[in-house]
C-alpha cells in the first residue's frame, strides 16, 4: 500500500471542530492502488499495483457570466511585474463580496462534528458554488456572507467526480454579488492569481501568488476518476480554503480551491484549484438536475515513456498506453485491447502488448492525461475515432463513450 494519504482542504474531515468528544483522524482518499476497472493514469514505471499518479501528498482542501476577454494590459505570463499592492487591495474590495464562508454540521454515531471551508456567489437567485467534499457528509449547511450575515443553505447538486458542488440560500445581503467565470484555457504559468477563502475558519482571507502549472489531473478524493486541467498554483491555500475562487487580476474565476500537496496538512506552496471551464460544465447541469454525467471510456493506461517504449518496441515516446480495458465498457465493446503481460526492466514491471492511442479524431495524443482529457468533454453517446498503434500498425477504432458507472471501483 501507498504510505501517502489524501485529506481535504475544507477542514471537515481531518480536521474537525470538536463537539461532544467526537475525533475524527486520518480520514484518507487514494492511499491505496485502483482496481484496473477506472478509467485514470497508472504510474509511469507500474511495479504490479495499479496505482494513480499523484502529486506527492495531496490535501484537498455565478448566473454564469458570459465570457469575458482579459483586458489589455492585464499584468501575467512569464515575467508579468508584480502587481502593485494598491491593485490588489482594490481586487480584493471588489472580490470579496462575492466570497462566503461555510459551516457544516454532520452526525457520526450519535455525535455532531463542525466543519468549516469557502465558496462563492454564482448568480442572484442565491446559488453558491463550493466543493463536494465540503458539504458532501452534511446534515446542516449554512453560508456566513462578507458582512457578517449568515444564513441556511439547502444542496442543490454534487458531483463527485468533479468535486464540486451547488447549495443555495434564499436572500443574498445588500452587497453581495456573482464572481463571474474566466476561461481557464487561456490561464498560463506565471500568471498572478488570488485565493480568498475561510483557512483556519478566518473568513475573509486573501492570499497572492502566481500559476505554477497547468493541466494536471488530480483525484477526485470520493471516486477513481481524475479531475482534468487543475490549474497549479502557489498561492497559500489551507484548511477552510477549499471551494473558495481563485481569481485572476480582473477578478474572474479562474478556478475552485480544491486541494494541496503537502507533508504536514498545510500549505507548502503546491495547491490545485479545479478549472473553470470544469465548473462551466457541471455547475449548469447540477441547478437544473442535481448532477451531472460524465463520459467514460472505460481504460486504464499511462503515458509512453521511455521504459514502456523499450518494452513495447514503439517508434517514439509518445501517445497514451492502454494498460487495462474494463470488462463490458465502450472501449472494450469497440475492440480495444489492454496489455496482455509484463517485462521486468531496471526492476520495474512493465505492461507489454497493450493498444497506444496516438490521436482522437484526428488530433495528436501525446499522453494518457490527454486521452482522458479529451474523452472527459465529450459527452455520454458522443462516438470518437481513435487512431492506435497495435502490433507496429495503424488502426482505426470508433468508440461510443457510456456514462460513468456509479459503482465503478468499489
Amino acid at each position: 500500500m501507498d504510505s501517502r494519504h489524501v485529506q481535504t482542504r475544507d477542514g471537515i474531515r481531518p480536521i474537525w471542530v470538536l463537539i461532544a468528544a467526537l475525533v475524527v483522524a486520518g480520514l484518507t482518499f487514494g492511499c491505496t492502488g485502483l482496481s484496473g476497472f477506472i478509467e485514470t493514469q497508472q504510474e509511469s514505471t507500474p511495479s504490479g499495483s495499479e496505482a494513480t499518479q499523484e502529486p506527492g501528498e495531496v490535501v484537498p482542501t455565478i448566473t454564469l457570466a458570459p465570457e469575458q476577454t482579459e483586458p489589455e494590459g492585464t499584468p501575467g505570463g512569464l515575467g508579468a511585474p508584480q502587481p502593485e499592492a494598491g491593485s490588489v487591495a482594490a481586487l480584493y474590495d471588489q472580490t470579496n463580496p462575492g466570497v462566503v464562508s461555510i459551516r457544516v454540521y454532520v452526525e457520526r454515531g450519535g455525535m455532531t462534528g463542525q466543519g468549516a471551508g469557502s465558496g462563492f456567489v454564482l448568480d442572484n437567485e442565491g446559488h453558491v458554488v463550493t466543493n463536494n467534499h465540503v458539504v458532501a457528509e452534511a446534515e446542516v449547511v449554512t453560508v456566513i456572507f462578507y458582512n457578517g450575515f449568515e444564513v441556511r443553505a439547502e444542496i442543490v447538486g454534487t458531483d463527485a467526480d468533479s468535486d464540486l458542488a451547488v447549495i443555495q440560500v434564499e436572500q443574498l445581503p445588500d452587497g453581495a454579488a456573482a464572481l463571474p467565470l474566466a476561461d481557464s484555457s487561456a490561464v498560463e504559468p506565471g500568471d498572478w492569481v488570488v485565493a480568498i477563502g475561510n483557512p483556519f475558519s478566518l473568513g475573509g482571507s486573501m492570499s497572492l501568488g502566481i500559476v505554477s502549472a497547468v493541466g494536471r489531473a488530480i483525484p477526485s478524493g470520493a471516486t477513481p476518476f481524475r479531475i482534468p486541467r487543475a490549474i497549479q498554483t502557489d498561492a497559500a491555500i489551507n484548511p477552510g480554503n477549499s471551494g473558495g475562487p481563485l481569481l485572476d487580476l480582473t477578478g474572474q474565476v479562474v478556478g475552485v480551491n480544491a486541494q494541496i500537496a503537502s507533508q504536514t496538512g498545510t500549505n507548502t506552496g503546491v495547491g490545485f484549484a479545479i478549472p473553470s471551464d470544469v465548473v462551466r460544465r457541471v455547475v449548469p447541469a447540477l441547478i437544473e438536475e442535481g448532477s451531472y454525467p460524465w463520459p467514460w471510456l472505460g481504460v486504464s493506461g499511462l503515458p509512453v515513456n521511455l521504459l514502456v517504449q523499450q518494452a513495447n518496441d514503439l517508434p517514439v515516446q509518445r501517445g497514451a498506453y492502454i494498460a487495462q480495458v474494463v470488462d463490458g465498457g465502450p472501449a472494450d465493446e469497440a475492440g480495444l485491447q489492454g496489455a496482455t503481460g509484463t517485462e521486468t526492466i531496471l526492476g520495474s514491471d512493465i505492461p507489454v502488448g497493450g493498444d497506444v492511442v496516438v490521436e482522437a479524431d484526428g488530433e495528436p495524443i501525446a499522453d494518457f492525461t490527454e486521452l482522458l482529457d479529451y474523452v472527459t468533454f465529450q459527452q455520454p453517446g458522443d462516438t470518437i475515432e481513435l487512431t492506435i498503434l497495435r502490433d507496429g500498425e495503424r488502426q482505426q477504432v470508433a468508440v461510443e463513450l457510456a456514462a460513468r458507472p456509479e459503482d465503478l471501483g468499489q
